[in-house]
């Protein structure tokens, strides 16, 4: 179905993040747009208000006469609905077009110039700070982000650019509908084995990828993955990472409460960048976001620009309460490696302080697989609290609980388990000094009360 011909959306799982991004993209452009979530939130609310029709009932007769039409209507579904789901079962038997949202997500590469940003993590950092430097400049951009950016407070921008920057996301091979035109890859560290089997799997899913790259185009890929690009001819491929590569940093200074940085490229070295956000791990994420603007076409002052106004993700080392004696952000990590880096920044912001971490587990199968890098990347923080594992999708494992990473902990890290519904208690009768939210799980959903109780702290 070409876009011309289509009248109408109708979106399974219409809340997700990457939906909710394409749903505006529609909206926008004056479509019927419906669909149907299991749970309301804020995020769903916030697309009523924009105008989409969403209902939480699994039921057929709740689809909008306006989204009946086969002819017309294009059916948007998510990997995590089960395929036995009754509407989606309805829209199959009654001859719909039916797409994934990585599939829509593949016309738009094609209509437009794709910069896409794939990894285990480092994604929508890289490609949220991407999109606002390519947005705030001559060339402007389209964008289709995993998180909600802090600058726009929403997951999409959209323009008549003829860039587009999209999340690439890799569960479920979703990022092979993609036709890029530039592309980072910031990380292939093994995840999503309940679909991929084995690391093998998934590092040549991400190879298979690279060879989707236009013609004409280029990766930017980190210099140390152990993954090896397969690439077409004509593809351009350039290597970065914080201190060596084509693009790096340089003449880094952390104090203050301020990053700034000297951004050496082979096109033009931009020295003094300031970074809005000041995470350490930005640095990098920053070095891979300003390589694919400058090889878009930003000069080194709009480059400069974007990166001292960029206001960073809801959830991506996101801080709600900044002071001297007090310190609460939320932080989405969910891969060992992700919680690495994150209890890493931490540790180098606050060297003397007394972290702790409170820490809900995504998947069964991912805590069944990395238990043991889970405590490892955990255990460099003073105190971890872990909740019950978050299933999402997943049915549960025999024998896998939280209790896995909590046994592994490094000797010395102070350790507590807690329910998840217990969490407010535990915050009211606790002191902290810097408490980090972590995980990909509904935790986060007690941040705006947290934040409330820890504030009157504050006063």
């Amino acid at each position: 179905m070409e876009l011309k011909d289509i009248k109408s959306v109708y979106f399974v799982g219409a809340g997700g993040i990457g939906m909710s991004a394409i749903a505006r993209f529609f909206i926008s452009h004056g479509q019927v747009v419906a669909g149907y979530d299991k749970t309301p939130s804020a995020l769903t609310k916030q697309l009523e208000h924009e105008g989409m029709l969403i209902h939480y009932e699994e039921n057929i007769n709740m689809i909008p006469h306006a989204c009946r039409d086969n002819k017309s209507c294009l059916v948007v579904y998510t990997p995590a609905v089960p395929a036995d789901h009754k509407e989606l079962v309805y829209f199959r038997e009654n001859g719909f077009e039916i797409q994934k949202r990585a599939q829509v997500l593949g016309t738009l590469t094609r209509a437009h110039k794709g910069l896409c940003v794939a990894g285990t993590h480092g994604k929508t950092s890289t490609s949220t700070m991407c999109a606002h430097i390519m947005h705030q400049s001559h060339l402007d951009c389209n964008a289709f982000l995993g998180g909600i950016s802090k600058n726009y407070a929403t997951n999409c921008i959209l323009s008549d650019s003829d860039y587009v920057v999209i999340e690439a996301d890799e569960f479920d091979r979703s990022f092979h509908w993609l036709t890029p035109w530039i592309s980072i890859i910031t990380s292939t560290d093994p995840d999503h084995l309940d679909i991929y089997g084995t690391k093998e799997a998934y590092l040549e899913s991400f190879r298979k990828y690279s060879s989707l790259i236009m013609p004409g185009g280029a990766l930017i890929i980190h210099k140390d993955l152990e993954m090896k690009a397969n690439l077409q001819d004509g593809v351009r491929c350039y290597e970065y990472s914080l201190d060596e590569g084509d693009f790096h940093a340089e003449n880094i200074r952390i104090g203050n409460g301020e990053i700034v940085f000297d951004f050496i490229s082979p096109i033009e070295n931009v020295p003094n960048v300031k970074l809005g956000h000041p995470i350490p791990i930005n640095i990098e994420n920053g070095v891979a976001a300003m390589a694919m603007a400058q090889l878009s076409g930003c000069n080194a002052e709009e480059l400069k620009y974007g990166m001292s106004t960029y206001k960073g993700v809801d959830r991506r080392f996101d801080f709600k309460i900044k002071t001297d004696n007090l310190v609460l952000l939320s932080d989405y990590a969910h891969h060992p490696n992700e919680i690495y880096h994150s209890a890493k920044s931490i540790r180098e912001l606050y060297k003397d302080r007394q972290i702790t971490v409170i820490f809900q587990p995504h998947l069964y199968t991912r805590t069944r697989d990395f238990y043991k890098e889970f405590a490892d990347s955990l255990s460099l923080v003073d105190e971890v609290v872990l909740c019950e594992i978050y299933p999402a999708r997943e049915l549960p494992i025999e024998g896998v609980t939280s209790q896995l990473i909590f046994d592994n902990l490094q000797p010395g890290v102070k350790r507590e388990m807690i329910n998840k519904d217990n969490v407010i208690d535990y915050i009211k009768n606790r002191d902290f000094d810097v408490l980090v939210i972590l995980g990909a799980g509904d935790l986060d959903s007690y941040v705006p009360q947290i934040t409330k109780i820890l504030q009157k702290r504050c006063q």
